[in-house]
């Protein structure tokens, strides 16, 4: 008998607008000039996630309107197939020459794994010289095998190694929401 696939709603798009919201209230709480800050997000669902936290960040904590950097990298595919043995970032040519000196960098990811692309995110935008980078993550499986962690999350899930959280983002989604997904 084969084992059958199971797909659990953890939270609706109503309780991640709440945990948002916490995320924003926490990063309100730690970055000391919201004028000198960027959101980094990294492609894909790390984008729109910079965008709705630059927006509660706005509306709830008299932030500036943030901009918005996207970093393309990639190892994992969604259902945690590796893609790249050696973590791949794909520089874009317009942040070549970027000067962060100063700048407050949110690094934002919607899963926290095991730390591959938030450490390759890391050491780029080290070399653009902020004053800090902080990684914000919608969920931290808590099981970082690199030097990373996540200095504010939404969401701390402690799942077995098969499973796989998924994070529904629009635009690629429908509706905001995480799922847990055990394979058959």
């Amino acid at each position: 008998m084969r084992p059958i696939e199971t797909r659990i709603g953890l939270y609706d798009a109503a309780a991640v607008g709440t945990r948002l919201a916490g995320m924003a209230r926490r990063t309100a709480g730690l970055v000391s000039a919201p004028g000198r800050v960027t959101l980094v997000g990294i492609r894909r669902r790390g984008v729109p996630l910079a965008r709705m936290l630059g927006e509660v960040l706005t509306r709830d904590h008299r932030f500036p309107e943030l901009p918005v950097m996207e970093l393309a990298i990639a190892r994992y595919a969604d259902d945690l197939t590796l893609l790249h043995p050696d973590t791949l970032l794909i520089e874009d040519p317009a942040h070549a020459q970027l000067d962060l000196s100063g700048r407050t960098m949110l690094l934002i990811d919607d899963v926290l794994y095991q730390g591959h692309s938030m450490l390759r995110a890391v050491e780029y935008l080290c070399r653009k010289h902020p004053a800090e980078i902080l990684s914000v993550v919608l969920v931290d499986r808590g099981v970082a095998r690199l030097p990373v962690h996540a200095d504010i999350s939404a969401i701390r899930l402690e799942l077995a190694p098969g499973d796989i959280v998924e994070c529904n983002v629009p635009p690629y989604e429908d509706e905001l929401g995480v799922n847990l997904f055990r394979p058959g």
